[in-house]
This record gives structure tokens, C-alpha cells and sequence, in this order.
């Protein structure tokens, strides 16, 4: 510009694109110069200076700069909520600036980037969830405001990754875009029926996690506008088997013969695998939980438990008593003493049985219905001859009974059996005597000449001692009518009093005899009067009459 022969230019110290721009202009009115800049930006900010130029020289160059601050509105949408429905909120919007602006300002409004409207700082409407909004003061619309919206879907991130251990330290972190900014819940979906929240902040922390802290968890971010819930998280913690048990099925009383299950119950994640012990000697090992009996058996009672493990630790159970119950076994018998049986001596018939419960026992007799005793001992003192027999033990008990025989057998004593020996010998003694006897008689008899004088030698010689004798009766001369009758004694000596002797005498001894005995053989005499032989004709010519009689006796015989 020329003036009195003067070029006045004026100069801003300012980056030379913005000067170029055409948003700056330098005007000249009424012998002022002017600096115009429009579409006022926060780049505009900086040091402005005037100064002279002329094609000679230029002046001004030792002139203050003006500073240029140019500040954003800083406009906020502040959301106060009215009420909550099931598709929307409905709220207050209000657009605020932290500067003060000169004037009464118009303010635009924006949904989702689109105006809607020309209004006062304040708007009123419902909001989904998706919706945004923003406002900007009007001739101002490049600096809106940021926009307001409820909080996107919030995502959950768990640190640190991987797998979790009991007794480690876990955060879960949840996250959502939101304006204004959201507050966060946390909530844990299983086991929570009442779905009541747990923590409220952006963080869910566990200093030392537990088993029990294993679950499904969200979080749900809100603000005025509205909320959304994250989708669930998974928190599986690993441990150690714990809380190991035994538990028998059916309950009760365990009969043999029955199908029993032993189940092992344990806590662990993951899954433990089982071994079962019986006695402490292994029995199975596997994943298998359970232990199986299909008919139990009397050799299956005893002690078992089971031990759970992985591969973070093991566990054992406490010890479990199975209790098999079952009908008494075949009995045993056992006589004491043993061999053989005397008459007089003390005998212990024992009856045993293997039983669950323990068996009571009962002792029988053959032929007889009421017992001889009851108890697992039966004890016969003075035992005798009729005490001989079959005796039947019956072992029982609540499962059932079992019956065993046993055959007693009472021999005498053994001085009884000598004297009864003896008694014996002799009685046969005695009667081979008598039939050598009669035998002797026969054949004399039938030498014997046919002469009625003449008279046989009847005597009989037993032994040298003249046991057997003949009488004086028979030496004398019958008539011829009488038969000849001969004599024969036996003598049998007096019982002593040990019972276990008895003497056969030779010599005759009148202090000891006790009885003597006869014995008479009567032949008939062949007769020549046909008369006589018809009235002897009825007469048995071969009669014999013999009498013994028994010698005394003890009466312990």
C-alpha cells in the first residue's frame, strides 16, 4: 500500500500455510490496517506483529507481537436420566461449554452425526441403545461436542491367562466404550439365584481363589443412557482331590450272597482316577469310581478304603468295615478225650461252626425229640453203655442252620470185659464137659452085653482130682425093671471177689462147694418078655435129663 510515497505491509509471524490459507485477511479502513481471520481455529493460536515496508527501507521490525489464544468451545453433553423403560431411556441432554460465550448463542444437535435440530443448549428425547448425540454452537459446528451414547457390549479379560490354580491371585477386568462413562457389576450366574452383585468397580479380584470360586461370571456396564451385560466367563480352578469318602450301597446289613457297591466319592478338578485298597493290598485302579461285589462272598468282610488322585495331589478315604453276614458253615465235631470211649470216664462232645453272627448250638440224640443240651460244649460224666448212639449238633443263627452227626461209642470196662471173657470160657468149658460126657455114655452103651447081669463101669473120670465121681447109688444093683442110672458131678468153685478171676477146681473141697450138680442117663436095658418091651415101648431109650446150675455171681456183673 502507498501512502505519501510510502508501501505500508503488515506481517504475521505464523506459519506461512495458515497464511495462505484465505481464511486471513488484511483490510485497510480509514488509515487502519486490519487483520481479519475467519473459521477461527485452535491452530490460529500465535504471535501476530505489525510493522512498515517500504521499497527503501522497512520499519517496525523492533515492535511487541499480539499473542493470539484461540481455545476450543470445549462444549460437553451433560445426560441427566428421567426414566428407564424396556427398549429406552428417556433423558435430559443439555450442551455445555466451559467457555463464556458472548451472547445468547444457538446450539445444533446431532444423532448419530446427523442434525436434527436448531434449539437451546438443552434437548429431551428417548435413547436407545445404539444411539449417539452430539451439539455444537451454531456458526461453531466444526467444534461439536463429543457425543453422548449408552456403553457398548462390555468385554471381560482375565489375568493371568491360562489355567487357574487354587490358591493363586486372579483379576478379571471388564471394559465397555462408553459416554458418559460407565459403572461397572459384577455377578457370578451360578449358584446366585437371588442375582445379587458381588463387586462393583472395573475389577473383580481373588487374592488366593478357591474351588468354590469356580463358576460362570459377567459384568454389566451402565450409565444414563443405558447398560448392556457382558457375555459370561468361565473361571474353572484346578485342585487336588479333597473330601475323599467310601460309601456302600445298599445300606445296612450286608447278607452274602447279595450285589454291594462300593462308590468312591472325591472332590478334585480334574477328575481324579481311584485305586481301592483292602487291607492296604491293592485291589483296582481307574477312573472308575465305583467298586463292584455281584454276590458277595464270608472272604469279602474286611477293611477297605480308597485313595483319589491327579495331578495336583491325592487324597485318601477313611477306612470302611464290611461286615458280611452268612448261615453257619458245615460243623466240626470234636470229641475230648479222644480214642476210645470207657464206661465210666467223663467225655466233652465240642460243636464249632463258622457264622455271621456268631452261631448258637444245640445237641441231639438220635430217636429223641428234646434236646440233650444247648451251648457249643456237651459234657456226659459217668458215661454208659446206653449212652452210645448218633448225636446231632444243629449250629444257628439269623441267616440259618447247619447240622453235623457224630456216633459215640461206649465200650465196657476193662475189668467188666475180663470177668465177662472168663464167665464165657467157662460156661463152653461146662458144656463140652457135658457132651463129652454124654458121648462117652452112648458108646459104652452101645458095647454093653445083652445080659441082665452084667453092669457096665459107669463110673466117669474128669480129671485126676475125681471131680465128677460116681455116687454110691449107682453101684447098686437095680432091679431088672430099673435102667442103669449113672452119676456124673460137677463142680464149680465159689466166685471170688475180684471180679476179674474165676477158678475151675480139680480137687473137691466141701468149704468151697457150692452145688453139686448131676447129671442122669438112663438107658433101657434090651428085655426078653415081649411083654416088658411093649409096656417100655413108650419109653425113650435115649432120654436125657441134665441140670446145671449156675454158679454165684458179683453182683457188679
Amino acid at each position: 500500500m502507498f501512502k505519501n510515497g510510502f508501501i505500508f505491509q503488515v506481517s504475521v509471524i505464523k506459519p506461512a500455510t495458515d497464511r495462505d490459507s484465505g481464511r486471513v485477511q488484511q483490510l485497510e479502513e480509514r488509515g487502519r490496517s486490519i487483520l481479519r481471520i475467519t473459521d477461527l481455529r485452535e491452530s490460529d493460536s500465535a504471535e501476530y506483529r505489525f510493522k512498515f515496508k517500504t521499497p527503501w527501507f522497512e520499519w517496525g521490525n523492533d515492535f511487541p507481537g499480539t499473542t493470539l489464544t484461540v481455545k476450543d468451545p470445549d462444549l460437553q453433553v451433560q445426560v441427566t436420566r428421567l426414566s428407564v423403560h424396556q427398549f429406552s431411556t428417556r433423558a435430559e441432554l443439555k450442551c455445555h461449554s466451559s467457555c463464556c460465550l458472548a451472547g445468547s448463542p444457538s446450539y445444533v444437535w446431532y444423532k448419530n452425526g446427523q442434525k436434527i435440530k436448531e434449539e437451546t443448549s438443552s434437548y429431551t428425547g428417548y435413547f436407545g441403545a445404539a444411539d449417539s448425540y452430539s451439539c455444537a454452537v451454531k456458526g461453531l459446528e466444526a467444534s461439536r461436542s463429543p457425543s453422548v451414547y449408552a456403553p457398548k457390549i462390555p468385554s471381560v479379560l482375565v489375568s493371568p491367562s491360562g489355567e487357574i490354580v487354587e490358591g493363586s491371585s486372579v483379576t478379571l477386568t471388564c471394559s465397555s466404550d462408553a459416554n458418559p462413562a460407565a459403572t461397572y457389576t459384577w455377578y457370578k450366574e451360578n449358584g446366585n439365584p437371588d442375582h445379587k452383585p458381588l463387586k462393583t468397580g472395573p475389577q473383580l479380584d481373588f487374592v488366593s481363589i478357591q474351588s468354590s470360586d469356580s463358576g460362570e461370571y459377567y459384568c454389566e456396564a451402565e450409565n444414563e443412557l443405558g447398560g448392556y451385560r457382558s457375555d459370561s466367563i468361565s473361571i474353572n480352578v484346578k485342585y487336588g482331590p479333597k473330601n475323599t469318602s467310601v460309601l456302600v450301597s445298599p445300606s445296612g446289613e450286608t447278607v452274602e450272597g447279595s450285589s454291594v457297591t462300593l462308590t468312591c466319592s472325591s472332590d478334585a478338578n480334574p477328575a481324579a482316577t481311584y485305586t481301592w485298597y483292602k487291607e492296604n493290598r491293592t485291589l483296582h485302579q481307574g477312573p472308575e469310581e465305583s467298586y463292584n461285589f455281584t454276590s458277595i462272598s464270608s472272604e469279602d468282610s474286611g477293611t477297605y478304603h480308597c485313595q483319589s488322585e491327579n495331578q495336583y495331589g491325592q487324597f485318601n478315604s477313611s477306612s470302611l468295615f464290611i461286615d458280611v453276614q452268612y448261615s453257619p458253615k458245615v460243623p466240626s465235631l470234636l470229641v475230648s478225650p479222644s480214642g476210645e470211649i470207657v464206661e465210666g470216664s467223663s467225655v466233652n462232645l465240642t460243636c464249632s461252626s463258622d457264622a455271621n453272627p456268631a452261631a448258637t448250638y444245640t445237641w441231639y440224640k438220635e430217636n429223641e425229640s428234646s434236646p440233650k443240651a444247648s451251648g457249643q460244649t456237651f459234657t456226659i460224666t459217668d458215661i454208659r453203655p446206653e449212652h452210645s448212639g448218633n448225636y446231632y449238633c444243629e449250629a444257628q443263627n439269623g441267616r440259618g442252620h447247619h447240622t453235623s452227626i457224630l456216633q459215640l461209642t461206649v465200650v465196657a470196662a476193662p475189668w467188666k470185659s475180663t470177668a465177662a471173657a472168663v464167665t464165657t470160657n467157662l460156661l463152653l468149658v461146662i458144656i463140652l464137659l457135658i457132651f463129652v460126657f454124654i458121648w462117652i455114655r452112648r458108646k459104652r452103651a452101645s458095647k454093653q452085653p445083652s445080659g441082665r447081669g452084667e453092669r457096665p463101669d459107669n463110673g466117669l473120670q474128669l480129671n485126676p482130682g475125681h471131680v465128677c465121681d460116681t455116687s454110691a447109688a449107682a453101684q447098686t444093683q437095680p432091679t431088672e425093671q430099673q435102667d442103669d442110672l449113672d452119676y456124673a458131678t460137677v463142680h464149680f468153685s465159689k466166685t471170688q471177689s475180684d471180679p476179674l478171676y474165676s477158678n475151675f477146681e480139680p480137687q473137691r473141697r466141701e468149704e468151697e462147694e457150692e452145688t453139686v450138680q448131676y447129671a442122669a442117663v438112663n438107658f433101657k436095658r434090651p428085655q426078653t418078655d415081649l411083654g416088658t418091651r411093649s409096656q417100655e415101648a413108650d419109653e425113650d431109650p435115649s432120654e436125657l435129663y441134665s441140670t446145671v446150675q449156675k454158679p454165684y455171681t458179683n453182683p457188679r456183673f
